[in-house]
This record gives structure tokens, C-alpha cells and sequence, in this order.
């Protein structure tokens, strides 16, 4: 394996394999912390029961999950010093602070309000225990906002200059944090993070629909998750148009790869909905296409001239393959999650949100499906911005750290082992806490129970209340 694969090719692996575990957790922290805000909101303004014992059952799944978030994100900063050191020397006078402004607010603010929120109500009273499941969910959002504003400049940097040694040192902070890609990828990745949440709980109460244990919070919950995908996945769908509009002025060889546009069309170019790419011979295989309806998606005009690939220098070319298929998997699972949130609209008209079991076993079924179409758009992405790091200034090959081969691969192998016993671990229990959703409580008597042997007191007797 040593000889096959070069230090480069194992450090992006890495990266990508830690990456992967590590995003999945947050993309569920956000939507779920926001989820506890609105929960807990719905008890205090109408005192029912049902929303503090739905906060209660999802504050613990938060509580693991945002563990594993923080314990997956450390080891990426890990390898900034040990595989990607040029990149960290050279970025670092941009990047550093602003990773360092979301330790100092973000984190800081879920670290201080976080076990107030788990553990805190009986202590603190409602109203200040609220305010700090407010300044989690608060905190979440920031730390996205930083994150995605240091991941935006590197697809799309601003506001810099390189000096003598060739740093990349900022020029003007509000040009950097504000890059052109940051609005649209934020929106897109909190709104992503919200539908995944939403399709969890989703997923979740119809389980226990399915079983029909719990009915009222089961159906409160999925109710709750089917208007936010009925709702909420539409507004996805023109915010990634919108986003795929932004990508295509600011990087467009990624576009490319994305539409599988080897060649350019002068006269309008068609939107390929399946093939196989074959970048060797540049072109898309067996290929399923509908005439000019690309370049009405991302010029409005069909026959808008749309440039393909044959315009990038080969070595500058991203790989093909894993950006279309990647691509396609995410805006899949995004009309899917449409059909849901549909498919739920038309059971709630009809009275049958509660009822319809198919509904509930395609919610089920649909659980994971926010997981890998955040994964997806990741992947697309990031391997779409390939050969760079930082798009158009600092390739890929420039930033890896002056080490060998074997060195990287043994710590991919202990990252693979370590990652699968330990979040593996995590995400078993996850699921099942997610099982144990507790049972709805028998109905109340009026004068306490009533005895299974011996005389029944006649109090709690018809004829006892009655005086007969």
C-alpha cells in the first residue's frame, strides 16, 4: 500500500476520512439545538407536558452527539501540523484567527451554557434555563458561521495580499469573512443541517408510529419534522440553484465537473442526468441527457453558451468522476426530501399523517438520507476545488507537509480503527437512546388506584361517589 498510494493522495484520504465522520455530527448539533430551543419555547408558552418530555428525551442524543462533534473536529487541527504544515504557514495569517474566533465565541458560548441546559432547570428556574438552550443553539449557528467563512475564503479568497515569503496575510478582514461564496454556502449548509435534524426526528417518531408506542409523542414529533421537510426542503432546492449560480461565476471548472461539460456548447448546453465519465477520453459515456435544459438552469436562456472543460489546462482539471456522481446523489436525496415533505402534506389534508403506515416507513426509511446528502455535497465541494487548496493561488501538491508515505498511511490506519470502535460506540448508543422513547402514561384516577385484591374502597366505586 505504501507503494501504490504517495503522501499526498494518503494525507487527502485522511483528511477526507475525518472529515466525513466529524461533519455529520454537527450538521445534527445545529438543527437539533435549534430543535430544543423550539421544544422547550412550545412548553412555556403552552404548558403542555408533551414538549418538556420530547426536550428531555432529545437533550440527552444532543449531549452525546455534540461530544462526538467536538472530539472529531480536534484531530482535523491535528493534521494541520502534521500533514498539512506548508498550507497551515502559509494560510495561517488568515485562517488562524478566524478559527480562533469561534473557540473565543462560539465554543465558549456552548461550553458555558451547556450543562445549565442539561442539567440546570431545577437549579436556575425556566426562564434563564431557557435562555441557555437559546445560547447554545446561538452558539451552534456561530460556529458554523466561522467554520463555513474560513472554508468559503479557501473556494473563494478575497481581501488578501502574499508578502516576500509567500503567507497569504489579510488585507481587509470584512472582504475575507464576507467572501463572495460565504451568504450562499452558510445558508445552504444551516438549511442542510435543519432538513437532516428534521428527517432524524422524522425518522425517530414514525418508528414509533410504526410500533405504535408513545403515539403522542411520536406523533408530535413527527408531525413537527414533516412540516419543517414540507416547508423547508423547497426553500433548499432555490437556495442550491442560487448557490450553483454563485459557483459557476467564481469557479466555474467546478460546474463543469458538476454538469460532466467536457466540451463547450456555443448553442446551449444539454443537462446530463446520467452517464459514466470518462476523463481519459473526456467525454460522458453512455450518456442520458435533455437537450439545452443546462444552460436554462444556469444561464436562464437555452441556448446560452455554456464553456466545458476542454477551456481548463488538464492539469488543472478537477476529477470528473466522484464531482458528478456526488453531485447527483445530493440533488437526489434533495427532490426525495421534497416528496417527503409533499407526500406528508397531502396524508396531513386527508387526516392520515397519523395513520398512513407507508408514510411512516418511507420517514424511516428516509432517516439517514440528510447524513449523506451533506457528505455529498461535501464531497462535491471539496473534491471540486481540486488541484487547490486555495482556489486559483495555493495547489494541493504545494501544501502537504514534507513527509513520507508510510508515516501517513500508519496514522490513516489507527484514524480508521480508533474512529470506527469509538463513534461507532457513540452512534450505537445514539440509536439506542432513539429506540427508548418513553412510553405514554396511563390515565389518571381521580382518587388514586384502585386495588387488584380485596375490597375496592368505595370511594373510587361509582356506587361509593354516588352514596349508593
Amino acid at each position: 500500500m505504501f507503494e501504490i498510494f504517495d503522501a499526498q493522495l494518503l494525507a487527502r484520504l485522511q483528511f477526507a476520512f475525518t472529515v466525513s465522520f466529524h461533519i455529520i455530527f454537527p450538521a445534527f448539533s445545529i438543527g437539533l439545538a435549534s430543535y430544543l430551543a423550539v421544544l422547550e419555547g412550545l412548553w412555556l408558552w403552552k404548558k403542555d407536558k408533551v414538549y418538556l418530555e420530547l426536550f428531555d428525551f432529545w437533550k440527552t442524543i444532543f449531549a452525546v452527539a455534540f461530544g462526538m462533534g467536538v472530539v472529531s473536529g480536534i484531530v482535523m487541527s491535528y493534521q494541520f501540523g502534521t500533514n498539512w504544515s506548508v498550507f497551515s504557514d502559509k494560510a495561517g495569517p488568515v485562517i488562524g484567527p478566524l478559527m480562533g474566533y469561534e473557540v473565543l465565541t462560539a465554543f465558549f458560548l456552548e461550553a458555558g451554557f451547556l450543562g445549565v441546559m442539561l442539567f440546570g432547570r431545577e437549579r436556575v428556574g425556566s426562564g434563564l434555563h431557557y435562555l441557555a438552550t437559546l445560547m447554545v443553539a446561538l452558539g451552534t449557528l456561530i460556529s458554523a458561521t466561522w467554520i463555513l467563512s474560513v472554508n468559503s475564503w479557501m473556494q473563494t479568497p478575497t481581501g488578501f495580499a502574499i508578502n516576500d515569503v509567500g503567507q497569504f496575510v489579510p488585507v481587509d478582514w470584512w472582504a475575507i469573512v464576507f467572501n463572495p461564496s460565504f451568504p450562499y454556502r452558510l445558508t445552504h449548509m444551516v438549511i442542510a443541517a435543519y432538513l437532516t435534524t428534521a428527517f432524524v426526528v422524522g425518522g425517530v417518531g414514525a418508528y414509533h408510529l410504526l410500533r405504535r408506542t408513545s403515539p403522542s409523542r411520536a406523533g408530535t414529533m413527527f408531525s413537527m419534522a414533516m412540516w419543517m421537510a414540507a416547508i423547508v426542503a423547497p426553500i433548499q432546492i432555490l437556495v442550491g440553484d442560487a448557490h450553483g449560480l454563485n459557483t459557476l461565476e467564481h469557479q466555474p471548472a467546478k460546474v463543469m465537473a458538476m454538469e460532466g461539460h467536457f466540451d463547450s456548447h456555443p448553442d446551449g448546453a444539454p443537462l446530463i442526468l446520467f452517464g459514466l465519465p470518462n476523463q481519459a477520453e473526456k467525454r460522458i459515456d453512455y450518456a442520458i441527457q435533455i437537450p439545452k435544459l443546462s444552460s436554462l438552469i444556469l444561464k436562464h436562456d437555452l441556448n446560452a453558451p455554456l464553456a466545458g472543460l476542454d477551456t481548463i489546462d488538464d492539469d488543472k482539471e478537477p476529477p470528473v468522476a466522484v464531482v458528478f456522481w456526488s453531485f447527483r446523489v445530493m440533488v437526489a436525496l434533495g427532490f426525495a426530501m421534497l416528496g417527503v415533505g409533499l407526500f406528508s402534506l397531502w396524508c396531513r389534508w386527508r387526516g392520515t399523517l397519523f395513520e398512513n403506515r407507508m408514510l411512516h416507513r418511507v420517514a424511516l426509511l428516509m432517516a439517514p438520507a440528510g447524513f449523506v446528502a451533506v457528505l455529498a455535497g461535501w464531497i462535491t465541494t471539496e473534491v471540486g476545488r481540486q488541484p487547490y487548496t486555495i482556489y486559483g493561488h495555493l495547489l494541493t501538491a504545494d501544501s502537504i507537509s514534507p513527509i513520507a508515505a508510510p508515516a501517513v498511511a500508519a496514522s490513516l490506519i489507527a484514524f480508521i480503527i480508533v474512529y470506527f470502535l469509538v463513534f461507532g460506540a457513540g452512534t450505537f448508543y445514539i440509536l439506542r437512546l432513539m429506540a427508548r422513547l418513553p412510553r405514554d402514561p396511563m390515565p389518571d384516577l381521580d382518587d388514586g388506584p384502585i386495588r387488584t385484591s380485596g375490597i375496592t374502597p368505595a370511594a373510587q366505586t361509582e356506587g361509593g361517589k354516588h352514596g349508593l
